[in-house]
């Protein structure tokens, strides 16, 4: 049985919990697990008062991401899907993962213009679905901020542009490469690419 690990990579922003939710619809029995929902667990469980604390628990949020990733890996999970910016910071671990427990890897790199992905991150950090904790430097369950402007650890412009080009998030890959405009959302169709990805597994149970 080929064991495929499909990393949806690229720039906050990008769209990537979209495509995973797509490929849900066609693909519903697969592992999906991220960075993100990691940190929104010990956010809320944990805590953190000062930025200090909360780089402190961003570690023992990577433990535990590669931690359940192996373990998943290891029992043999036929297609597993893991979203974030990835970054070289993480790639030779997850090629590790993949050679040692005999995974196909599929990097689909979601690319946009700056300014757009800008102005979507802005808009995105304002919604009351964003999870408080990425918002702040401080962060306790149960914690609210009616009006999101006020929260005190938004990025700015060049810090979100510095971070993009500094970590390479528009160069990141690891195994077979899709990569997909989404500067314009209307004009992206994701429907072969998930035909694609439906065959494989079907073609390899």
């Amino acid at each position: 049985m080929q064991k495929l690990l499909i990393l949806l990579a690229g720039s906050p922003a990008t769209g990537k919990t979209y495509l995973i939710q797509k490929i849900q619809e066609q693909i519903p029995d697969l592992f999906l697990i991220t960075p993100d929902e990691g940190k929104e667990l010990f956010a809320d469980s944990v805590g953190f008062d000062t930025l200090d604390e909360k780089q402190q628990l961003e570690q023992r949020v990577w433990h535990f991401y590669y931690g359940v990733l192996e373990l998943y890996m290891e029992a043999g999970k036929q297609v597993i899907v893991s979203e974030y910016p990835f970054s070289d910071k993480q790639k030779d671990r997850l090629a590790h993962f993949a050679d040692t427990y005999g995974y196909e890897v599929i990097t689909i790199r979601l690319v946009a213009d700056f300014e757009v992905l800008w102005e979507r991150r802005k808009k995105r950090d304002l919604e009351p679905e964003r999870h408080l904790s990425h918002l702040m430097t401080h962060y306790h369950f149960h914690d609210q901020l009616e009006n999101r402007n006020e929260a005190d650890n938004h990025i700015t412009k060049a810090a979100f542009k510095q971070i993009i080009n500094t970590r390479g998030y528009n160069q990141f890959q690891l195994g077979e490469l899709h990569e997909f405009d989404v500067t314009d959302y209307l004009k992206v169709d994701y429907r072969s690419l998930i035909e694609y990805l439906k065959n494989k597994i079907e073609n390899n149970h």
